[in-house]
């Protein structure tokens, strides 16, 4: 309890989530920064995948959270000088009626995206519902939130799938050779460590599925060395952040020495 307690007392939160031990892993700084919630990255990477993941696990608060740009539609209202143009859209009219959509969307509590990414995540499930492997490997309770210690760590998430035997992952990637490397690269193998154990289940699944059609999709199964990676991973972050709170001082030798 003492380490929760130094953790609210200094950021402001009780708990460590996968991507402050990442963060803490790499850069003290932007663990201190990400805690106070100053590191949040908008992209279009991370905009759609959470609508790709909302429409997997969660269709219906889909169709209520997401309003499309149909792009066609703008179109039959722009005036005959625009509709002449060779790049219609760069146009003060055209920009003005998007922007008159994202101001209708935000009044009603939706976010805005291109009708393109929609169709885009749509077929993505549409493959993984048809291939099979939602009901295999994405196939539970899902999105489900927990609160719970790893020792004497507070730590907190979200499952994307919680299955009888398993736990698994939705994941949109460039490429699905390359994935398996991305594992190390953005430490997913932490997450892993942390699922199983908050879960107390053995098997960890990525279902990772590349943006581009025809959208191929691959299962990876997290192997144990993986998941002990993932915990020698997890206990040196939390090293850091306990020489952080506990010494009150920077962490010494914080930057990445290796040779390449």
């Amino acid at each position: 309890m003492e380490f929760s307690l130094k953790l609210q007392e200094k950021t402001g939160k009780s708990y460590l989530s996968y991507s402050s031990v990442k963060n803490a892993l790499t850069d003290m700084r932007a663990f201190e920064l990400y805690m106070a919630g100053k590191l949040k990255k908008e992209s279009p990477a991370l905009t759609f995948g959470s609508m790709y993941d909302m429409m997997l696990f969660e269709p219906d608060k889909a169709k209520a959270t997401y309003q499309k740009i149909d792009h066609d539609e703008i179109m039959e209202k722009m005036s005959d000088r625009v509709k002449a143009l060779k790049n219609p859209k760069s146009s003060s009219e055209y920009k003005a009626s998007v922007q008159q959509l994202k101001t209708d969307a935000i009044e009603e509590g939706k976010h805005l995206v291109d009708e393109s990414e929609w169709k885009t995540a749509f077929f993505m499930v549409k493959r993984l519902i048809d291939s099979g492997i939602k009901d295999e490997y994405l196939k539970g309770d899902y999105q489900v939130e927990f609160n719970e210690f790893i020792d004497d760590i507070p730590v907190r998430g979200f499952f994307d799938c919680q299955g009888q035997y398993y736990v698994s992952d939705s994941k949109s990637t460039r490429s699905i050779p390359g994935f398996r490397y991305d594992v190390n690269k953005f430490s997913y193998d932490i997450q892993a460590y942390i699922y199983t154990q908050v879960a107390g289940l053995d098997d960890f699944f990525w279902v990772a599925q590349e943006k581009t059609y025809p959208y191929p999709v691959a299962v990876y199964k997290a192997k144990e060395e993986t998941i002990l990676r993932g915990k020698f991973k997890f206990e040196q972050g939390v090293e850091k952040i306990k020489d952080w709170l506990f010494l009150d001082k920077p962490v010494v030798n914080d930057y990445i020495y290796e040779e390449i």
